[in-house]
């Protein structure tokens, strides 16, 4: 047959991969891939067994697994002929078929501990189930110890939580553990097999079994686009990664499914090299052990001469601890071997033999792995093998793997480290098993007790939760990969430069690894001796020396990779040479591009600030540079003249003059360097003054500590003060980190500026411990972080209290009880609070200070008639939980209640006791206000020096230290409530030994039988005599042998006498206590004398058996079928053996051939054989002896075989009568 495996992307031109076995697979004459649309498909034609795999379906970052399972094609059933009506022969059950030569089933308890086991379940999801083992503890010395695993070695003791709870519960009177392990709203990843394991000292016992999780079946009016879910977990239905496992579906043509086959079936069959998948698929521990005993098995175990008891099949024992092996031989003087691995083991201070009674013992102490071996005894010819597993400790993860976000394209490295080296781990994404096989993306790293996970170059697809595993534990941490998005720093910005000069474009952006291209007017600008493009780190720049008219244009940067450019214009003046007089006034030029002479320059902090202002005159002016306000006078002036700096303040600042310019520059600008600069030029002509503002613009100072706010179970909301100094320039945002306490790595939360002040962070793991930080953002750049804040844990408040109820109320005190929140969380509960508040007001009041432990509490000094309302809230580190209310108010007021004893099931019959013993009796009672009690016996009340009597609000107790036969009676118990009562009785019966009995005496002697008798004991122990004990003694000896025992008569015959001797007797009584302490004696003997005896033999009358012939079973009236062969019986009995003969129509069919007469003890049967219509009538069966005769008759119909007037030839051809 054929099969075909569906799956439906998101995207019509996404690219998926198909796997088998972790195998890539393309298209040929097995496989056929295709593709339509969103629509994917593998076909495989001609399955065969060999395609019995594990198959998957890869797309970006989503993988889902699914098995094919191939079964021979059953055979046709055979039609059994028309004329063959008798049944089928059973089939032989699957006991019954056990092939030749199959190794037996060898899948025995090692010890036998269950009782029941877990059994293989199914659940739909979102539903619960429950697994229950049980193990019987009446043989172990110690309690029993349960580990619950899935698939080989994930212990789900660290679990349970939410959707896994494991519970326990003791049976005293049976001795019975119970271990139940419930799974709450399962989900799909829950299918697979689990594993129970149950240790006591050195027994251990294990049991597989499987889940299979079914989905849900889908609601009419199926919405398709509600199938696509993303793998985000924040709530947010755009995030994630788009997961299609819901729509992967199969479809399978002529293929049915078959039962699991057996795991020892699977082994003996499959290659070595199969062995670990098994056991990995099956949860197999011991594959090693399993393997030997696989090949050790034996067809049939004989019976052993020297062996009562034999070693167990295995035994596992953890490393360190100690084991004993035990056999029982059959001679407790048999010598005894002990052999480990073939070689003999000698006594030394690990390995002690020991010997009590047919008991031999091996102790192993402190077992370390190389005795983990094959052990054999040896007695005489004979020995007994076991195997021994030592179980190593759990590798335990000593250094968690750390949350990470890095920026697409670069590499990760996921690292943990576990508690031994060269120890086995695995790596899973999102739930799902990395492995080498797939295109090489992931690399895995061993170094010593480190594990490390490579990602070469991360994408989008690599986000997720990134997860490493061993049999001791799991650590999880998330990966966060970031588009990176390029920032400018510095723009390009518009020159206007003149004949023989310079021109600078430059720009920064935020990654020095980006290049880019320059353009101008559209086309590329390409490097000559005139223009030089250079790239140092963050900076770009072109440089056009010697600047011609033709340079002038638009230029463009545009960074590779990324759709942006930058633009700026150059601007090319033209200089004309006039002929001007030699005393020219001097100019400043600043209002070349349009501005106003008081201009502002804005600078960055930490930049170059360079002011060039072109100047003209003729001489040479002067250059004076002033800072500061024109009213207060300059604090600080640089003087040039003739191109020579005259005085200068600062050694950051620079002055020049050039032919036409004067340049003014500041290395590094400080927010300081902020004012007005004013620069005045002279010389004999005159002078002129211009005014610049410049603003030194700088990154915002950091805000303040953050404060956290609230918390969640899984988030938090914090809020932090905006920086006292936003840097000149507006804050457009903040960025926020955060980091394990633990950690040093901070990951960042939002890679935009939020514009708040207070941020609600996610996807936090609760009980873990966090700090955070933040960041302020403006449009110069990131300000540095602020200081962290406190230490805080992600928690929630628990669920809230259960079950809060009135269990008790007074006149001015209340009792209240409730059950815990049905959620505690990873915070641990600090207790619990009691309010409470009047009715038709808002005000609560606390109950008591503080919190209470209890899950009850009794508030008193409370106003009687008060109508009040309570409730009850429950206290963690996160704060209260919901309140628990009681539905109605509650009027403070006691409530009158009837008085009503209860009297135990087993007083409410005469209780009896021993002379001695103890009475102690606890009778409960209800009533309000509380009942006075009255103990009563004959009629008048108890006498403390007789009975002790305690009573509390409850109950009152009843006790008499030591009873005697005087405190039997009837006791009356009376409650009484001002005019109400309620009253009981109990009836006390204190019993002892019986006295002896009286007037023993011989009646009579007779042969070897001698006649007692006695009277009653006059004191018969306050019960019922229930028997006597008779003993008989020879008066030589006086030896005392008892003739009778619990004898009810008062008389007896004591037979069986030995002839010539002479016998005393004597006799106790008995009751439910116990036989007299003294007997009663007989005050004469009885003596056996000898005398002749002859046997005389009875006579006995011959009885007459004879008895006439009687039908005890009739014959039956029949109709049948012609051609049919068929009988007739009946029974009878008669003595003498009857003649039986058989007529027809009351004609004698004896010598019929046609006819056969059968008869066996008693049953009489008729064969007629392929009877015809003519056959029909009256038969009848008479039975006759010399007693007398008997008749017995039926009527026999004979139907034709087809309809009348119609019948068949041998052709098969129908015809008419």
């Amino acid at each position: 047959s054929s099969v075909v495996f569906e799956a439906e992307t998101e995207k019509p031109d996404a690219k998926v991969k198909w796997q088998c076995n972790s195998k890539d697979i393309a298209s040929g004459d097995k496989y056929l891939i295709t593709a339509d649309g969103k629509k994917h498909s593998l076909a495989l034609k001609a399955i065969t067994r060999e395609d019995a795999n594990v198959y998957a379906v890869i797309a970006g970052g989503s993988k889902v697994k699914f098995d094919l399972k191939v079964i021979s094609k059953p055979d046709a059933p055979i039609e059994a002929p028309a004329d063959a009506p008798a049944p089928p022969a059973a089939a032989p059950t699957e006991d019954q078929t056990a092939a030749p030569g199959q190794p037996p089933d060898t899948r025995q308890d090692l010890t036998g501990l269950f009782t029941e086991k877990p059994q293989s379940g199914e659940v739909t999801v979102g539903e619960n189930i429950t697994f229950v083992a049980k193990v019987n503890a009446e043989s172990l010395l110690k309690k029993p110890t349960i580990k619950w695993f899935k698939g080989k070695w994930m212990d789900l003791a660290s679990k349970s939580g939410k959707h896994l709870q494991l519970k326990e519960t003791y049976d005293r009177s049976s001795k019975v553990y119970t271990f139940e392990m419930q799974i709450i709203e399962a989900k799909p990843n829950f299918a697979g097999a689990y594993r129970c394991e149950v240790a006591s000292r050195d027994k251990f016992d294990s049991c597989n079994f499987d889940l299979a999780v079914h989905e849900a079946c889908a609601a009419e009016g199926f919405d398709i686009r509600a199938a696509f879910r993303r793998t985000s977990n924040d709530g947010n239905e755009d995030s994630g990664e788009l997961d299609f496992s819901t729509l992967l579906r199969k479809r399978v043509v002529q293929v049915n499914t078959e039962p699991d086959k057996d795991v020892w079936e699977v082994l003996s069959h499959a290659p070595p090299s199969e062995y670990e998948k098994i056991a990995f698929q099956h949860g197999l521990t011991d594959l090693r052990g399993m393997l030997k005993r696989l090949k050790k098995m034996k067809i049939e175990e004989k019976k052993s001469e020297a062996f009562l008891k034999k070693l167990d099949p295995a035994y596992q024992v953890a490393k360190g601890k100690k084991i004993r092996l035990a056999i029982e031989v059959a001679n407790a003087d048999a010598e005894v071997k002990w052999l480990k691995n073939g070689q003999e083991i000698q006594p030394s201070g690990r390995y002690i033999f020991d010997s009590v009674d047919n008991m031999r013992y091996l102790i192993i102490n402190h077992c370390s792995l190389a005795d983990d071996a094959a052990y054999c005894c040896v007695v005489g010819e004979e020995k007994c093998t076991t195997e021994l597993f030592v179980k190593e400790p759990p590798i335990e993860i000593v250094k968690n793997l750390e949350d990470q976000m890095v920026m697409k394209g670069e590499r990760v490295e996921l690292e943990c480290e576990v508690s031994e080296e060269g120890a086995n781990v695995k790596w899973e994404k999102d739930g799902v098993e990395l492995t080498r096989d797939e295109s090489f993306k992931y690399r895995f790293k061993k170094d010593g007790c480190k594990h490390v996970l490579i990602i070469n170059e991360a994408t989008k697809e690599d986000c997720g939760h990134y997860s490493v595993k061993t049999n001791g534990g799991e650590s999880m941490a998330e990966l966060m990969v970031q588009e990176k998005d390029l920032e400018v720093y510095q723009s390009i910005a518009d020159l206007t430069v003149k004949a023989k000069d310079q021109a600078v474009f430059k720009c920064e952006v935020s990654d020095e690894n980006v290049r880019g291209t320059w353009y101008k007017n559209g086309a590329e600008v390409k490097q000559d001796a005139r223009i030089n493009i250079t790239h140092i780190g963050r900076i770009h720049k072109l440089t056009i020396d010697e600047v011609k008219p033709e340079d002038e244009g638009d230029y463009t940067f545009v960074p590779d990779g990324h759709a942006f450019n930058l633009s700026a214009k150059l601007n090319f003046i033209e200089v004309k040479i006039d002929y001007v007089p030699r005393q020219d006034p001097p100019k400043i030029h600043l209002d070349c591009m349009g501005r106003t002479p008081e201009s502002t320059i804005v600078v960055v902090a930490g930049n170059k600030l360079r002011l060039d202002v072109p100047i003209t005159g003729d001489p040479a002016p002067t250059v004076i540079w002033t800072k500061g306000e024109k009213k207060e006078g300059p604090p600080s002036s640089w003087t040039i003249k003739d191109g020579e700096v005259v005085t200068e303040g600062d050694s950051r600042v620079h002055v020049e003059t050039t032919k036409g310019h004067c340049i003014f520059t500041i290395e590094g600008a400080e927010r300081q360097d902020e004012g007005r600069y004013s620069v005045v030029v002279r010389n004999p002509a005159g002078e002129d003054t211009a005014d610049i503002n410049v603003k030194v613009v700088d990154v915002p100072d950091p805000p303040q500590a953050p404060r956290i706010l609230s918390l969640g179970e899984d988030s938090c909301v914090v809020q932090w003060d905006p920086p006292l100094f936003d840097g000149g320039q507006p804050v457009i945002g903040y960025v926020l980190e955060r980091k394990k306490k633990k950690s040093y790595r901070w990951m960042r939360l939002n890679f935009d500026p939020y514009s708040e002040t207070t941020y609600e962070a996610k996807r936090m793991i609760e009980g873990m411990e966090y700090e955070m930080r933040v960041y302020a953002v403006n449009g110069i750049g990131m300000s540095r972080h602020s200081p962290a804040s406190q230490p805080f844990v992600p928690v929630a408040p628990t669920s809230q209290p259960i079950g809060l109820c009135l269990d008790d109320i007074s006149d001015t005190s209340i009792s209240l009880k409730w059950r815990p929140p049905e959620r505690i969380g990873s915070a641990e509960l600090e207790g619990y609070g009691v309010e409470y508040c009047k009715e038709g007001t808002d005000e609560w009041i606390p109950a008591t200070q503080g919190l209470t432990d209890r899950t009850s509490m009794v508030i008193r000094n409370l106003t009687t008639g008060d109508k009040l309302k309570f409730r009850v809230r429950a206290y963690n580190m996160a704060g209260p939980s919901a309140p628990d209310t009681l539905a109605q108010p509650v009027t403070i007021r006691e409530i009158m209640e009837r008085p009503k004893i209860w009297i135990p099931r087993n007083l409410r019959q005469t209780l009896i006791k021993k002379v001695g013993e103890t009475v102690n009796l606890v009778i409960k009672f209800q009533g309000k206000p509380k009942p006075k009690v009255t103990w009563i016996k004959d009629g008048e009340p108890l006498s403390p020096t007789f009975a002790s009597v305690r009573n509390s609000d409850v109950d009152t107790i009843f006790f008499i230290r030591n009873t005697e036969r005087k405190h039997s009676g009837k006791y009356d118990l009376q409650l009484q409530i001002e005019n109400m009562e309620d009253k009981a009785s109990i009836t006390l019966q204190v019993v002892d030994l019986p006295g002896p009995p009286e007037a023993l005496k011989i009646t009579d002697t007779w042969g070897f039988n001698v006649a007692l008798e006695w009277k009653l004991p006059k004191d018969d122990g306050n019960c019922e005599i229930t028997g006597y004990t008779i003993q008989k003694a020879e008066k030589k000896t006086m030896e005392w042998f008892t003739v009778y025992e619990q004898y009810r008569r008062t008389n007896c015959v004591a037979s069986d006498l030995i002839m010539g001797n002479e016998y005393v007797f004597r006799v106790f009584a008995i009751n439910q206590v116990g036989p007299s302490q003294e007997p009663c004696s007989s005050t004469d003997s009885a003596y056996i004398h000898k005398i002749g005896m002859e046997y005389k033999s009875p006579t006995y009358k011959d009885r007459d058996f004879s008895q006439a012939p009687k039908f005890t079973h009739p014959l039956v009236n029949r109709s049948i079928i012609a051609g049919y062969s068929t009988t007739l019986s009946c029974s009878v009995r008669g003595i003498p053996k009857p003649k039986v003969t058989w007529y027809k129509n009351k004609m004698d069919i004896s010598n019929e051939a046609k006819y056969r007469m059968f008869c066996k003890q008693g049953v009489l049967t008729l064969e007629i054989r392929k009877p015809c219509t003519f056959d029909g009538g009256i038969y009848m069966c008479k039975a006759v002896n010399d007693n007398g005769e008997d008749v017995v008759e039926c009527k026999l119909e004979v139907r034709r075989k087809y309809p009348p007037g119609r019948y068949k030839d041998t052709h098969g051809s129908t015809f008419l009568d």
